[in-house]
């Protein structure tokens, strides 16, 4: 077994292995919700599954760097970074909404090489490796590891008409402002077929799994971004900023089949 394949498995297992936390806690009364800086909510299931996640790391490689939303960075000596979104659609999880995922990514050298999405309260998750293809499961619940889950090869459409597409996005008005892109999103929605709001990493999912054909973050964290790269770019679609770059670094992330990717960059007129 060579090093990615066993890092993707132990990024699969810290994932389906921490989903007990945030499930502890939804839908239960109770939940005390904080408010960040930038006034996105935080709750305590959000810390301690990045801290389970932080741990489980640390044991298994402790000489790799560790960024996630809640906690400080750490600094390592391999060349691995791993990037955590340990609740990714904390909206959604707060509000009883089961759309939320944990979010892993590996990078290497500065390249994303591995990326894994679990969904706790759907069991559903997809995860990805450079040059080894994207795949998704709907019993996650079920599963402590790879071998345990009921896997199919993860493809993103074929729609190749903007007029038949399906879009998605999580931004607000406010989002779309802060990216400068207010009207471009009018103009893309007047030539789509479908506009839904699958939020957060739960519509990028959609995407990588052949089920929407786009989706749209006008605002991103790099922790959200990284596992996306890996996971649409293996299941054959695209994933840039808004700008076009092939980046975990945007600030935005557009994810797509990848036979739309020019024309809706050409649309939001970049």
């Amino acid at each position: 077994m060579n090093q990615l394949t066993e890092r993707l498995e132990s990024a699969v297992a810290f994932a389906l292995e921490a989903s007990s936390i945030p499930l502890r806690y939804f839908l239960k009364d109770g939940l005390v919700i904080d408010r960040k800086a930038d006034d996105s909510p935080v709750t305590r299931a959000d810390k301690e599954t990045e801290e389970f996640l932080r741990n489980r790391i640390d044991l298994a490689c402790p000489e790799d760097a560790i960024i996630g939303e809640e906690m400080a960075d750490k600094a390592g000596t391999s060349g691995f970074t791993w990037y955590l979104d340990p609740i990714d659609g904390t909206e959604s999880f707060v509000r009883g909404v089961p759309l939320f995922g944990t979010m892993l990514a590996l990078q290497h050298d500065g390249n994303p090489i591995i990326g894994v999405i679990n969904f706790p309260a759907l069991g559903e998750i997809v995860y990805a490796a450079k040059g080894s293809g994207a795949w998704w499961a709907t019993n996650s619940k079920e599963a402590s590891s790879i071998t345990g889950l009921e896997t199919r090869k993860a493809r993103v459409s074929t729609t190749h008409l903007l007029g038949n597409a399906a879009v998605s996005t999580t931004g607000l008005a406010h989002l779309f402002e802060v990216a400068g892109i207010v009207e471009q999103w009018q103009e893309l929605m007047k030539k789509v077929n479908v506009a839904r709001g699958y939020g957060d990493c739960y519509g990028h999912y959609l995407v990588a799994t052949g089920r929407i054909d786009l989706m749209l973050d006008p605002v991103m964290n790099v922790w959200d971004n990284a596992p996306l790269l890996p996971i649409i770019t293996e299941a054959g679609g695209c994933f840039t900023d808004i700008n076009g770059n092939s980046t975990i670094d945007g600030g935005s992330g557009l994810s797509t089949n990848g036979l739309l990717h020019d024309e809706v960059l050409a649309v939001l007129g970049r």
